[in-house]
């Protein structure tokens, strides 16, 4: 027997074993096959033989149904009952490998080091549109119709849903769903409903128009003097005259837009006078204004930049793999230096990978990188259609392609010959996905990279901690740029205390007088200025000062944020929203005060100081338009905003020579965090926004407002002092035993009560603790966000110096608890513990 294990996009389920069906050809790996699991049937992936992901190299074999006999005469007199079959595929969506072997074996490495499903790490390396699956339909039969007026509760409710005689989708008939399976179980066995599953998707997503082409025939007919042919119409002969210009054919909704109908080219190609077919059209980013203009002119290198590059380039002419740690400060050019090397790559027969941590910031960088390779870019990440993803996927996977940029989904793009990774921003925390696979972007880069023994540059002004401590160690080159392009000053940073702000002005002070004086001098001369929250709405939080009550989330342990211009208040975790009241809801008191403020409230104060200024506001709120960001963007970089609001989404990457201020409005926001990174992301992100001003001829000035002036990350990121700031973290990491003195695993086990999630942590804590010492087991505690969406949380960590061992603990004790399993979530290398 012929077989193959098979990746199926489920959560933490390894590789399964099918059978290949005579006259099916062995499908490679990497192909798409169409698969039984259950009763669905969805899209796998073909493994490859001996990769990861699949050590129990489960058979999938149908489970036994209820009531079923035994399955073989001897499964009642003690002997163990016969196995069933291994269930076969179902169909070969490809005859060739769809997932390039490099990426399929990376997604499984991606599997094992996550402790995840090797589905779910096939499924994020492949394209939109590229799974087939069944989709659960209900129809009413003529008895159900005949029966709907005597039926009773959820019965009668789904029958009269169903009534109009079409099949609907089964998850669209009930609101929760309680009761909906086993009612609809029960309907199809009394002959009320029927239940299908028709199959959604294609193997292929191309977009295609209908042409329409004129035969040799058809050109005779066309040339003709006079009336070429009695039998044909006024629009016949219309539609021959178009195309006669036209030999190699045109698009039939040209000829629509002059009248003529579909049905008068089909008469026409019935004649033979004409062929209809179909012409893939590709779905272009970059015709959609999806990457701001960028210049390519070619600028001289300063003496840190030449050393930077020659030192880099050495690097990538060995053939084989390296990683660079390139520190540089804010405006030293680290842009310039990787068009370079991308450049001398691609000279080389080399493909190159190029990840950002936002979506904010691939409009730049993808400008700045068409401009210099033209045509042979591609992008990728979620700010595009499916569609534009798709197509640009597959121009990757052509070889079409030298230069791919993208967001973390990106290291998993089917280059080809890939010679250079950059990691832009490599600290970011957007590079760790929050939900299954939560794998970082830039570690699975440098994994890649050594696989396809290639160049990894990961580059930023304030390196993540395990970084450099990487390549302080020697894992990692450092190359270092200590100086601004064109010897151009870094900003001059001010703190402002806010506690002396808030004894003189009161405590509903937002700017202070300092920034004021500021944004209104660089007004009044046509300068730029960004100021940046870290924290969006209007304000973080509405309470009753006669009984003390909060307006809280139903869902989630956290107090709902304002939002004026929506007139709602909205979770940010789960997205409940309701008008924001006008009486308390628990004591019915008129009383209600709202407290905090977030981004929104930030540029209504500055519109109140600055009535005539130009002030737009970036956040999750105001870019939920595809390509709202990269036109905001395009606006300030023109000059047509003056003052630039907004969240993280401003602090890092973008060069705007006309900002010669930065405001950081409260500058201690995160520290409050329960997160040991808290600390080395405030330092980033004050640094990184510090960084935006002074780009152009005029010098920049920052100004910092906080109630933690002595702070040690706030101290050093006013003086853009990162050595100074990794000394002293370090020493906390050391002390406290976290990352990267150590490995970290955090487990979250969910429950419908605190206690209950608390128990199922217990129990995984006691199998953990009598597994060995290779690390430290900490906790159960309730977990700081203790419930989120609906569900009650508890927490656990793991720490220790074994990785392995530490994936292999979890993953045994787990295997153990298959319910508690389905509870519990596993963050290998966590960017996030709240």
């Amino acid at each position: 027997m012929r077989a193959v294990r098979v990746a199926v996009p489920v959560p933490a389920l390894d590789g399964l074993t099918y059978s290949v069906p005579d006259g099916f050809v062995d499908p490679p790996p990497g192909a798409r096959v169409l698969v039984p699991l259950g009763n669905r049937v969805v899209t796998g992936c073909v493994l490859p033989p001996g990769s990861a992901g699949g050590a129990d190299n489960r058979d999938h074999r149908p489970a036994a149904q209820p009531g079923a006999g035994p399955r073989s005469p001897s499964a009642g007199n003690g002997a163990a009952p016969e196995a069933a079959p291994i269930r076969p595929l179902l169909d070969l969506l490809d005859v060739e490998a769809f997932l390039p072997d490099d990426v399929v074996r990376l997604a499984a490495w991606v599997a094992e080091y996550y402790a995840c499903g090797i589905g779910e790490a096939i499924a994020a390396a492949m394209p939109p549109r590229a799974w087939v699956e069944s989709e659960r339909h209900a129809q009413i039969t003529e008895r159900g119709h005949g029966q709907l007026l005597i039926e009773r509760g959820l019965r009668r409710e789904l029958l009269e849903r169903l009534a109009g005689g079409r099949p609907m989708r089964v998850g669209s008939l009930a609101g929760d769903g309680r009761g909906l399976h086993a009612a609809l179980t029960a309907l199809e066995r009394d002959g009320l409903v029927m239940l299908t599953r028709p199959l959604k998707g294609a193997a292929a997503a191309f977009r295609t128009i209908r042409t329409v082409a004129p035969t040799v025939q058809g050109l005779e007919v066309a040339g003709r003097d006079g009336d070429p042919a009695p039998r044909l119409g006024a629009r016949q002969r219309e539609a021959l005259a178009a195309l006669r210009g036209s030999p190699a054919g045109m698009d039939t909704a040209i000829l629509a837009e002059r009248g003529i109908s579909t049905e008068t080219l089909q008469r026409l190609a019935a004649l033979g006078l004409v062929t209809l077919g179909r012409r893939t059209i590709e779905r272009d980013p970059f015709d959609q204004g999806s990457a701001l203009p960028a210049s390519a002119n070619v600028v001289a290198l300063t003496s840190g930049q030449t050393a930077a590059l020659a030192h880099l380039e050495s690097m990538a002419s060995r053939g084989s793999f390296g990683a660079a740690l390139l520190h540089g400060v804010t405006g030293s050019g680290k842009t310039e230096i990787y068009l370079r090397l991308a450049s001398i790559v691609v000279r080389g027969g080399g493909g190159v990978l190029v990840l950002v941590p936002e979506i904010a910031l691939t409009p730049a960088v993808a400008g700045a990188f068409h401009a210099a390779f033209g045509r042979r870019v591609a992008i990728q990440h979620s700010g595009l259609s499916d569609g534009e993803r798709y197509d640009q996927w597959h121009r990757i996977r052509r070889g079409e392609v030298d230069v791919v940029v993208g967001t973390r989904s990106a290291v998993f793009a089917p280059v080809r010959s890939l010679g250079l990774i950059i990691v832009d921003e490599e600290h970011d925390g957007s590079y760790k996905q929050e939900e299954s696979p939560r794998y970082n972007g830039r570690d699975v880069a440098v994994m890649r990279a050594r696989r396809a023994g290639a160049l990894v540059v990961l580059g930023s002004a304030t390196p993540s901690m395990e970084s450099y401590q990487n390549a302080l160690n020697g894992r990692y080159a450092l190359v270092t740029m200590d100086r601004r392009v064109l010897e151009r000053p870094l900003a001059e940073v001010a703190i402002v205390d806010m506690r002396a702000e808030y004894a003189t002005a009161g405590p509903g002070v937002i700017l202070s007088g300092r920034l004021q004086e500021a944004l209104g001098e660089r007004l009044a001369r046509r300068e730029q200025a960004m100021v940046l929250l870290n924290r969006r709405g209007y304000a973080t939080a509405v309470f009753c000062r006669q009984c003390a009550a909060t307006l809280e989330c139903p869902n989630c342990s956290v107090s709902l944020t304002v939002h004026r211009a929506a007139r709602r208040a909205r979770c940010h975790y789960c997205n409940h929203s309701m008008p924001v009241p006008k009486a308390c809801l628990n004591c019915a008191g008129p009383y209600l005060e709202q407290t905090g403020f977030g981004t929104e409230r930030v540029e209504a104060e500055i519109l109140a100081h600055f009535p005539g200024a130009r002030v737009a506001r970036v956040d999750r709120d105001t870019m939920r338009k595809r390509g709202a960001i990269a036109e905001l963007l395009a606006r300030f970089a023109s000059g047509a905003i003056d003052v630039l609001v907004g969240t993280q989404m401003i602090a890092k990457g973008h060069d705007f020579p006309r900002v010669t201020l930065v405001g950081v409005v409260s500058a201690d926001v995160g520290l409050g965090h329960a997160d040991f990174r808290a600390s080395e992301r405030t330092f980033q992100l004050l640094t990184q926004v510090a960084g935006r001003a002074g780009r152009g001829e005029a010098r920049g000035q920052a100004i910092v407002q906080t109630i933690y002036p002595d702070h040690y990350s706030i101290r050093h990121a006013c003086r853009q002092d990162y050595a100074a700031f990794f000394s002293d973290e370090i020493n906390y990491r050391r002390s406290m035993r976290y990352p990267p003195a150590v490995a970290l695993v955090n487990l979250v086990v969910k429950g419908r009560t605190l206690a209950a999630a608390m128990d199922d942590a217990g129990a995984i804590v006691r199998s953990l603790r009598s597994a060995g010492d290779a690390y430290r087991v900490l906790g159960p505690a309730m977990a700081p966000l203790s419930r989120l969406k609906g569900e009650h949380r508890a927490q656990l960590f793991l720490k220790g110096t074994h990785r392995a061992a530490m994936r292999r603990a979890v993953a045994e004790t787990l295997a153990a608890m298959p319910e508690v399993r389905r509870r519990t979530v596993v963050d290998v290398d966590p960017m996030n513990v709240l």
